[in-house]
């Protein structure tokens, strides 16, 4: 049996105020339960460190009554989505971006009047979550409705490049008091993770300058299948039977595929020169080389904080395995491995936070065996018991303290991510990114990207997303190596292009470089070059107080077969920097946001302040009838036990608790992804709870005794000085008798008596 958890309308808006009473008496549990989303086709396409993602979904009425589908969905917070199609029959229509609202008040008034519109928008709160609305879909009609979004891979700490889909978005907290998402939350239905009435395939076609070496993936895929002889084109899909129980991650592994590259994309053709999309754009990829006399002086100083989620869902599993540890486990056994690789002489300091954060020690404390005991022994007993994700308050804490002098602040941040208010998060550390490098953890599936990535990204520091302990130990390790790297300062970059070419940098200014990791920039290129055809760029920095440079050489001449892509993503780099910009002024800057909306229609970029609108025209007489309301259900890790007790369809009507209610977007909305676990008639909001605790949850069980992997064990024995002590516990762990370990130890070197 399929159980759903649902989210009521909380519009505000006298005519929407629903409370949770109200909503159920709009429930229909004698009705068959009927999910007009059938299916998911993926397409990928991997051109080198660049993806487009092409997602098909099908819809089917199979109802007696037109519906409008509601669905809200993760996509990955990098990602740039660049077109949205729809097609009835024969007929396709492509949708064109508007202004958010313009279009969410055209959609309406189509559906009022008994027209097909179909509406796709970025979450106000997150913009790694998306909402799909299908609307007027008649009695026995088939929708087909494409959305395509490109995005850069990762580079993974063994040299290989992630690609992640997102599969499961689980409800996010919405912090007391938050300013944000104050306009109402939109309708989200969410069913176990294994229980989606929905199937997905997924194919991706990988095409390289490099051969590609392999493809790893945490789910199940069909053989790799090489298209010719240098290995540099393949195809892989993913095995039948996803249980949208995990985010499908794929990893791709090129032949010397770490190198300085710089890809130039012609205008497009029908675009205004001097526009965006009407002049050449550029992206650079830089990896960085730092000298090896500065590199061998890694700094042994630093002020290390971490900050670990210990809300009620940390001790949900990291996935829904036969043997799945659970998050705040996870949390340990990375704290276990950091605290355990730290240098003697620098500072540190562990809080923890829910609803409310507690530090181990009332500051930070010099590292030494014996605080490191200390620390160890509060991490065994450390759990998920601190209620709500309030994250926001133990950041304005560590924010709010003097740093110490010569210990470079380092903040390393452990979550699972469920938050309902990433960008206050994201301006926090933005605004407090001179005085500190933030390196953050996003722990099991689910995690939102927008906000480990984000952090990371306006931190300063680096991001990984641990989903098991199989690649725990790398991850971790460079991200340990990168915050002991000495700070690179006074950055500055300078481009060279022949006489008659202009550079126009869609990237922000770089502020931060870590050896062998990359660094993406972005330029417009206005105006033409009467011979030379080749430019350069010169990166300059000081590490360790050593001028250093590098310089790439590229030519100007455009390449073929990129399409857009290059445009599309430098049109969402500009967009995303615009955004935030126009959030620090607080919506007072003059002209911020009518910018954001020009770049977004002009380039066809999504963006928070805009909307992909498609109309479909009808033939004849209007769509008949009273309409129904579907919310297409979206797969979470864990569902709330009291939601699943009350609430067992999502079927609701246009027409409220009997009362003919106008369903149109209210002025000012957003859509955050929360659950409603309030006592039934309490209207209580889980945003507005002060505990989330976890015995609310249903999670999948965890492991009673997970397997102890060997490398954690052994890495637990060690001193804080690096060494071991020989002793039967280390024997144990080497599989071995405390003679037989013994044994090899050289004779001790000393004066002959």
């Amino acid at each position: 049996m399929i159980v759903y958890f649902h989210v009521c309308v909380d519009f505000h808006s006298p005519r929407h105020e629903l409370s949770s009473v109200s909503c159920l008496s709009s429930l229909h549990p004698s009705l068959p339960l009927s999910v007009p989303l059938k299916s998911i086709a993926v397409e990928v396409s991997v051109q080198g460190h660049v993806a487009t993602v092409s997602s098909t979904l099908q819809y089917e009425n199979q109802e007696e009554n037109p519906l409008e589908a509601i669905f809200v969905f993760p996509l990955p917070g990098e990602a740039a989505v660049c077109r949205f199609r729809t097609k009835i029959g024969q007929t396709e229509v492509v949708a064109e971006v508007q202004e958010k609202q313009k279009a969410r008040e055209q959609y309406d008034d189509l559906l009022s009047s008994g027209q097909q519109a179909f509406l796709l928008e970025e979450s106000d709160e997150s913009p790694d979550v998306f909402k799909l609305s299908v609307g007027s879909l008649p009695p026995g009609e088939k929708a087909s409705v494409s959305l395509d979004y490109v995005t850069e891979l990762a580079v993974q700490a063994d040299d290989g490049l992630r690609l992640c889909l997102p599969a499961v978005l689980n409800p996010r907290y919405q912090p007391q008091g938050s300013d944000r998402g104050s306009g109402g939350s939109a309708l989200v239905s969410s069913v176990p993770a294994g229980s989606v009435p929905y199937s997905l395939s997924l194919s991706a076609h990988v095409s390289s300058p490099h051969p590609i070496c392999r493809i790893e993936s945490n789910c199940p895929l069909d053989p790799l299948n090489y298209l010719n002889t240098e290995k540099t084109q393949a195809t892989v899909s993913l095995a039948a039977g996803h249980q949208f129980d995990r985010d499908v991650e794929l990893l791709l592994y090129y032949q010397d595929t770490h190198q300085p590259t710089a890809i130039v994309e012609a205008a497009q053709a029908s675009a205004k020169p001097g526009s965006l999309m009407g002049d050449p754009l550029v992206m650079l990829s830089l990896y960085p080389e730092f000298p090896n006399d500065v590199m061998s002086s890694m700094t042994s100083l630093g002020e290390f904080l971490f900050v670990v989620d210990r809300s009620g869902s940390m001790s949900c599993p990291m996935h829904n395995g036969s043997v799945a540890q659970d998050r705040i486990g996870s949390a340990r056994d990375t704290l276990l491995l950091l605290l355990k690789s730290l240098p003697m002489g620098c500072y540190f300091n562990i809080i923890g936070f829910g609803s409310r954060y507690e530090s181990f020690f009332p500051k930070s404390v010099e590292y030494s065996q014996k605080t490191m005991d200390e620390a160890l022994q509060k991490v065994k007993a450390m759990r998920a018991d601190l209620g709500g994700t309030e994250i926001l308050q133990p950041l304005k804490h560590i924010y709010s303290q003097p740093c110490l002098p010569d210990q470079p602040r380092q903040l390393f941040l452990f979550t699972d991510g469920e938050v309902g208010n990433t960008k206050e998060v994201l301006d926090l550390v933005k605004a407090n990114a001179g005085s500190h490098r933030c390196f953050s953890f996003g722990i099991g599936e689910g995690a939102s990207s927008a906000l480990i990535s984000g952090v990371a990204k306006q931190g300063g520091g680096h991001s990984q997303f641990i989903t098991g302990q199989d690649r725990m130990q790398p991850k971790v390790m460079q991200s340990l190596r990168f915050a002991l790297q000495p700070a690179v300062v006074n950055i500055s970059v300078k481009w060279n292009v022949p006489k008659g070419v202009s550079v126009t940098p869609l990237s922000p200014p770089i502020r931060v470089l870590f050896q062998g990791q990359r660094a993406l920039l972005y330029a417009q290129l206005t105006g033409k070059s009467s011979g030379d055809t080749e430019g350069s760029v010169t990166v300059k920095y000081s590490l360790a107080e050593q001028p250093v440079e590098n310089q790439l050489s590229f030519s100007l001449k455009p390449a073929e077969d990129t399409g857009l892509t290059v445009h599309r993503l430098g049109a969402r780099t500009l967009i995303r920097s615009l955004e935030m910009e126009e959030r620090q002024g607080d919506g007072k800057k003059k002209g911020v946001q009518e910018k954001v909306v020009e770049l977004s229609v002009q380039s066809g970029v999504s963006s928070v302040f805009t909307a992909f609108i498609a109309v479909h025209k009808v033939d004849g007489e209007a769509v008949q009838g009273p309409m129904l309301r579907r919310q297409v259900p979206t797969p979470s890790v864990f569902v709330p036990l009291k939601q699943q007790a009350l609430f067992k369809t999502s079927l609701s009507r246009r027409t409220v608790c009997g009362a003919a209610v106008n369903m149109s977007m209210p002025k000012k909305m957003s859509f955050n992804v929360q659950a409603d676990m309030g006592p039934l008639g309490l209207g209580s909001k889980f945003s507005k709870m002060s505990k989330l605790q976890s015995e609310d949850l249903d999670c999948p069980a965890t492991a009673s005794n997970p397997v102890k992997d060997p490398l954690l064990q052994l890495i637990s024995l060690q001193k804080a000085s690096g060494s071991w002590v020989l002793e039967a516990a280390l024997a144990e762990v080497l599989g071995k008798t405390e003679e037989e370990v013994a044994k090899p130890k050289p004779a001790p070197v000393g004066p002959q008596k």
